[in-house]
């Protein structure tokens, strides 16, 4: 059986477009086992529920910002592993290295093209 199918994925964006593109996006890899949240509290509370292998988050959201919510991720024993890839539109150099000291495993600059986001997420899990 193929990464792709095995792979579960939560996307986490408060606007619906990122979300349905990033979706979109990941269907036509094949990985189709992908949940979505539209906040950084929404995504834990369906991560504890049901546990993914990898987050892909937006870094500017209210309330939780992403890497709020990979902080919370890494200080959580069951979800300390879990890949985090962060989609900023801010790719500034200081989000991005708070990012890696946090424990972000890569990230893509919006706008992104589909190839450059498998990219990424192969760097992450491995090819699909």
């Amino acid at each position: 059986m193929a990464l792709r199918d095995q792979l579960r994925v939560i996307v986490v964006d408060d606007m619906s477009t990122s979300r349905g593109l990033i979706t979109n996006a990941l269907d036509s890899f094949g990985v189709r086992n992908v949940d979505v949240a539209a906040d950084g509290h929404g995504a834990l509370q369906k991560i504890a529920a049901n546990p993914v292998h990898l987050v892909i988050s937006d870094y500017n959201m209210p309330g939780m910002d992403g890497l709020h919510l990979l902080h919370a991720l890494r200080s959580n024993a069951p979800t300390r592993g879990v890949g985090f890839l962060l989609i900023t539109g801010r790719a500034d150099r200081e989000i991005i290295e708070h990012g890696k000291k946090l424990g972000m495993n890569n990230f893509v600059k919006k706008p992104f093209e589909p190839a450059g986001l498998k990219a990424a997420i192969e760097a992450i899990v491995g090819p699909l």
